[in-house]
């Protein structure tokens, strides 16, 4: 059986030992890291490529084919991302509150702390391994990952080029290391390794985040699943709705913040569902309607009638369910009751309405005359993300540096007892 008890015991004492390493050394690792990968881009690579064939040998789509590659652009993103984080400030040590009781004798402070261990349970985005490791490295909180078996090989060569690096820099490797082990029995009994490690992330699908919600005994953080919505109001400019649905839905199909589906006032139905289906058409997707959206582009090449269960489903590849409605209020009841509760976004003209709608939804991410892809840990200025949080404790949205700390009290006195 896979040894996960001193794993995790090797990763606590790891990240009790970066409590003394220093900011400036931590950011110097970062960057030789980054360097490592670029360095290893063909090792990683090759690595990479085997995963993918046995991917493929399964019969995996082209979306997760997506997801699982490692290429040269992929790596120096991971690079980048890792440079970014290094140039960001810590969120460490911050006083958050300070309060003195003369009448006691006492002085308090609130001060922000890494959590300790991290874990990261996350299916088959390579890219994700280092992100979370840089994120956690800065916050000098340690980080156990485990991904998915199709990613394993990939996962398990950027581990090694990372701790080799940190070795060279003099840092304990521990604090960062992988589950080899991919069976589910290790993944749950990871789960209730609550006696050293103090947070897990699951990054996945619906049933990742569901496992993890049921038999997590570690304080968990919710990142959803992406059903993300526009709305398009009666006041929409269609030129611009068209193409902010058709990067929303086809720039990639794969990413939780793609757009699942469109919900369309009734006023505008006539003008705005043929320029986006004309769009559409473009990538082949497959427009599952209501019968008013049908009955306007009925000779759509891809229609499809779409079910109550459509409006609740993250596709993750070229289908887009449409929606029509009478009026705001409707436009908001559908979204909150469907939404996974990640990105929606409104396309009007009316300012008021856009007030209303940012106000009313109920999701981490809410946009105005803009694509639900902007829901991003780079784009928002966090540099790399650990996730996208759709829970409203600790951390909501995307996630960077200051999701990843929590707070102490500092009491001091000069033998002070209480009166």
């Amino acid at each position: 059986m896979f040894d996960l008890t001193n794993l995790c015991i090797s990763a606590k004492k790891a990240g009790a030992g970066l409590l003394n390493v220093s900011e400036e050394k931590k950011s110097d690792a970062l960057r030789v890291v980054a360097k490592g990968l670029r360095d290893n881009a063909k090792y990683l690579i090759e690595e990479n490529q085997k995963d993918i064939s046995f991917a493929k040998e399964k019969g995996a789509t082209d979306a997760f084919i997506d997801r699982l590659t490692l290429n040269e652009k992929v790596i120096e993103s991971m690079a980048v991302g890792l440079e970014q984080v290094a140039e960001l400030d810590s969120p460490l040590g911050k006083i958050t509150y300070a309060y003195e009781n003369k009448e006691q004798g006492i002085k308090i402070e609130k001060k922000t702390v890494p959590f300790g261990v991290v874990g990261i349970i996350y299916e088959s985005r390579p890219n994700v391994t280092a992100d979370a490791f840089a994120l956690c490295f800065k916050t000098s909180n340690a980080v156990i990952l485990k991904g998915g078996s199709d990613s394993l090989r990939s996962n398990l060569a950027i581990v090694k080029v990372i701790r080799e690096k940190l070795l060279e820099c003099g840092i304990n490797q521990d604090v960062v290391s992988v589950i080899e082990d991919t069976s589910r029995e290790t993944t749950t009994r990871f789960m209730k390794m609550n006696k050293y490690v103090d947070l897990l992330i699951p990054r996945g699908g619906a049933s990742l985040i569901r496992s993890a919600v049921e038999n997590s005994t570690i304080p968990i953080i919710e990142t959803g699943t992406g059903n993300c919505h526009i709305f398009v109001d009666q006041t929409a400019d269609v030129k611009k709705t068209a193409e902010v649905v058709f990067n929303a839905k086809t720039q990639r199909y794969s990413v939780c913040n793609a757009c699942e589906s469109l919900v369309i006032h009734s006023a505008i139905l006539q003008k705005v569902m043929p320029a986006i289906a004309e769009k559409l058409l473009e990538k082949s997707v497959v427009i599952r309607a209501d019968e008013r959206a049908r009955q306007v582009i009925k000779d759509y090449p891809c229609l499809e009638k779409a079910t109550e269960e459509d409006f609740y489903t993250e596709y993750g590849s070229a289908i887009i369910s449409v929606k029509t409605v009478d009026n705001i209020e409707q436009a908001i009841e559908h979204i909150n009751e469907h939404s996974t509760r990640h990105s929606e976004s409104i396309m009007t003209e009316d300012k008021e309405n856009a007030k209303r709608f940012m106000t009313e939804i109920d999701s981490s991410s809410v946009y105005h005359n803009a694509s639900t892809r902007f829901s991003d840990g780079f784009v928002f200025g966090l540099g790399a993300e650990i996730g996208i949080s759709t829970q409203k404790m600790h951390a909501r949205g995307p996630m960077g540096l200051s999701a990843l700390v929590t707070e102490k009290y500092l009491i001091f006195g000069d033998g002070a007892v209480r009166k």
